[in-house]
């Protein structure tokens, strides 16, 4: 779906000349990834082909790159499928489908990783980050889904196919850098939507300060959250979400952050959202939020944890779990951006062209220089060193 080289009915224009072959890092064995020459796809109804202008390294990347999971491609994991992987990337339309009117060639747009199948049970409720048809799109087992960087070849590439449900358009204003951390944002936003949506006045605590954490920080301050309190064992990051708006921040490596989080809020936070995934977080989490309040886990965890389940249920704590994006989350998070009601870009902190995406990868993996989020240019910035551009 999408990958074809049909182009019959397809709408291009002069003003954005296409090449027959595009750049492309595909995975070969765990942690190989090899530049080479693709074919460039042709989109399908639907559809259009995106330029890619610039990627942003996401840590569920370096996980796909290094384990596979959770891609699933061609019912299976991604290793030695010349496939290409990379999510959260934003570019411009460069051709469009058969019937595609929504859109047209040139304008610029950042994309949310889940079209999902769109006749499943989850998908027609919005849900289309927990598709039923998960992975199935290949074959005799063509359910149509996809989620690129998962399903679908990705982003680490000079050209891709989006489903026009999946692309937002960027306005001028903003940086093709900044419009990347669109989902990173979105992301957050849909923890936020699943805990109820109306937060304002109510006491929010948000435990990591990842990309995911310090713009869930920016998303909570935003919506009126009062107080937001992050908590964080990395000063650097700490002080980006005192400027994302968090009202307190918990260091808990010097702190008990349970009572903390009690002497703060009196009784306990109204949510939680915990961005970190492990058994600590996720007991304090359930711990520091009151009764009857609710918690969102939107990590991880890499192995099974031990839960105190009782303690949730005496206290008739809610749980949610929420995975990637979901019910259009990705246009209300650009909605915020675009009018100025955080500034997403202090998280950015390097940039490298698409030749050094393997140094780019190090960076983000080994949190070199302080790194949070790395972003890939495809339009001449950045350099050997990921100086931010």
């Amino acid at each position: 779906m999408g990958n074809g080289q049909n182009w019959d009915g397809v709408t291009t224009a002069d003003t954005m000349k296409l090449p027959t072959t595009m750049r492309a890092w595909v995975l070969g064995d765990p942690d190989e990834l090899t530049l080479v020459d693709k074919p460039l796809p042709a989109p399908e109804r639907a559809e259009a082909l995106v330029r890619i202008d610039a990627v942003a390294i996401c840590a569920t990347d370096l996980e796909v790159i290094s384990y596979g999971t959770p891609a699933v491609v061609e019912g299976g994991k991604p290793f030695n499928k010349n496939w290409t992987p990379g999510h959260e990337y934003m570019g411009t339309i460069a051709a469009l489908g058969p019937g595609v009117d929504e859109f047209e060639i040139g304008d610029r747009v950042t994309v949310e990783i889940h079209a999902g199948c769109g006749q499943c049970k989850r998908c027609r409720a919005g849900m289309y980050t927990s598709c039923h048809n998960y992975g199935l799109n290949y074959g005799d087992k063509n359910k149509g889904h996809r989620a690129n960087g998962f399903t679908s070849q990705g982003g680490f590439a000079e050209y891709a196919i989006n489903n026009i449900n999946t692309m937002i358009k960027v306005p001028d204003h903003m940086s093709d850098e900044e419009a990347t951390l669109v989902v990173t944002a979105g992301t957050s936003m849909y923890g936020m939507t699943e805990l109820g949506g109306l937060i304002s006045g109510e006491s929010m605590v948000v435990i990591g300060p990842g990309p995911i954490g310090l713009l869930a920080v920016a998303v909570a301050k935003s919506l009126g959250a009062s107080p937001v309190i992050l908590v964080g064992t990395r000063e650097n990051r700490n002080e980006i979400g005192r400027q994302l708006g968090a009202d307190y921040v918990i260091d808990g490596r010097k702190e008990d952050v349970v009572a903390r989080v009690m002497e703060i809020t009196g009784k306990g936070a109204d949510y939680v959202m915990d961005c970190a995934g492990n058994e600590t977080t996720v007991n304090d989490a359930v711990h520091m939020t009151n009764r009857g309040g609710k918690v969102c886990l939107a990590a991880f965890p890499k192995n099974p944890v031990n839960f105190d389940l009782g303690y949730l249920a005496v206290n008739n704590i809610y749980l949610y779990g929420t995975r990637g994006e979901g019910k259009s989350a990705t246009h209300r998070a650009m909605a915020f951006m675009a009018a100025g009601r955080f500034d997403a870009s202090v998280i950015h902190t390097h940039t490298f062209p698409l030749d050094s995406l393997p140094e780019a990868l190090r960076y983000a993996r080994e949190r070199v220089d302080d790194a949070i989020k790395v972003v890939v240019s495809m339009r001449g910035k950045g350099n050997a060193t990921g100086d931010k551009s």
